[in-house]
């Protein structure tokens, strides 16, 4: 019998915890920043509605309606002939899961040991150093490679326990947590002296700022809309397969994208005053987090407390994620090898075997400058996009599940619901959306 969360509550953390992770801190504040504010936010939101949402709904109502993993859920739902094609798109589809934890792993062992060094006061405080303390880091090979295996065995061991005693609760505990430091983290930042210039930055709406580089402010919404969910590897068809028919996938999928966009916001309120206040450039990616962020804290009153705070909450937002694609990985494989005749659940010795086969195979992104480069550039420009575009596709035509099949399974329950005439928009304008991103990201790399 299929694993089920004991509630909607627990089904929404979980699944906004898959989708809030380190896109709405290192990217989405500066991409707002840089191209308008509110004005940048308005069209975000924008695309969102009309790309994240739908593909949100999909791959939920995916996950529902096949009581499956992305790897096997397409060929079961598909029609007789087709399925061999739809068994390979989702294997396919399922490996970017893998790809994405084999380095995702490694920059969340970087957060862990930022937090317990803030904590335990041995991490460097004062002004100037932040880049150093960063570069050291990373060229400490084997301390990079020990904290990389405790977020491994961190979300193998809540897996391990787990959908309800494990997954579900303990990423209860973290979103709640996640939530309640963002809110004190932001209380403290729009305190400080100078922060109405840094949250002016952030979200004054500048349309001069934004028709400065139309296209490329454009094309980052369009992209952040589409990245902030995780949407293409089919993660959150896992926990569609968790969940009852008592509500509207369409219901689901816009609160699971409040809480992610809530959290993005506020995120921002956190970094640009904190910047502007202390007189630092903030900047985009890997960059803002470790090297320019201790530069603030080192220059404000208990660095120390706050630091700690801040990366004790991305370190949460890191887990959360992890916690989610392990999940997903663990419950393909045991859709892989359970069978009918199989009295014991297979969870536990697939999630040890999970949880090897990634600490092995994140060995190379450790030792290596420049493998997490090509994996993030994999899965973020090539996987995600490609497996939004095949879902797309798969619900919408006849040659997948069939748009009154898949409408009918979204929209099934209490809520409003997904209106037939989306079809045109599911079949044709979010492939040529998805597309665009495609090309955007190869052109841009």
């Amino acid at each position: 019998m299929r694993e089920k969360l004991s509630g909607r509550f627990g089904f929404l953390m979980v699944a906004a915890g898959c989708a809030v992770g380190l896109g709405n801190v290192w990217r989405f504040p500066f991409v707002v920043g840089q191209n308008g504010g509110a004005a940048f936010v308005a069209v975000y939101l924008f695309f969102l509605a009309i790309l994240g949402f739908p593909l949100l709904a999909a791959e939920l109502a995916v996950g529902r309606g096949s009581k499956r993993g992305i790897g096997r859920a397409l060929a079961k739902l598909s029609r007789p002939g087709v399925k061999g094609f739809w068994r390979a798109a989702g294997t396919v589809i399922f490996a970017g899961n893998f790809v994405l934890m084999i380095y995702y792993t490694d920059v969340a062992g970087w957060l862990a040991k930022y937090a317990f060094g803030y904590l335990a006061g041995t991490h460097v405080a004062t002004p100037g150093d932040a880049h150093g303390a960063f570069a050291a880091l990373l060229a400490d090979k084997p301390l990079c490679m020990g904290w990389m295996l405790f977020s491994v065995l961190a979300a193998t061991a809540v897996c391990f326990a787990g959908v309800a005693k494990g997954v579900e609760r303990v990423t209860k505990a973290l979103m709640v947590s996640l939530l309640a430091l963002l809110v004190f983290l932001a209380a403290k930042a729009l305190s400080l002296p100078g922060a109405a210039e840094g949250v002016k930055f952030y979200l004054y709406p500048d349309w001069a700022r934004f028709f400065a580089h139309p296209w490329r402010a454009m094309m980052e919404a369009m992209g952040q809309a589409f990245f902030t969910l995780s949407l293409g590897i089919g993660c959150m068809t896992i926990f569609g397969s968790y969940i009852g028919k008592k509500n509207s996938l369409a219901k689901e999928s816009a609160w699971i994208i409040a809480i992610d966009t809530v959290v993005a916001l506020l995120s921002g309120l956190v970094i640009f005053p904190a910047c502007y206040s202390c007189g630092v450039e903030p900047s985009c990616g890997p960059g803002l987090i470790f090297a320019v962020l201790p530069e603030v804290f080192a220059r404000m009153d208990g660095g120390r407390f706050w630091g700690f705070c801040f990366f004790l909450f991305l370190d949460f937002a890191a887990l959360t994620t992890i916690i989610a694609v392990f999940e997903c990985l663990i419950g393909g494989m045991r859709d892989e090898v359970r069978t009918r005749r199989m009295k014991k659940d297979p969870r536990r010795p697939v999630a040890v075997c999970v949880g090897a086969a990634v600490a092995l195979a994140s060995v190379p992104c450790v030792l290596f400058d420049g493998v997490l480069d090509i994996e993030d550039f994999a899965v973020s420009q090539l996987w995600l996009p490609i497996g939004a575009l095949l879902q797309s596709i798969f619900v919408a035509s006849p040659f997948g599940w069939g748009w009154m099949k898949f409408l009918a399974e979204a929209n099934a329950g209490d809520g409003f619901k997904l209106p037939r005439f989306l079809r045109f928009h599911m079949a044709v304008a979010i492939p040529v959306l998805v597309i665009a991103v495609l090309a955007a990201g190869l052109v841009a790399k």
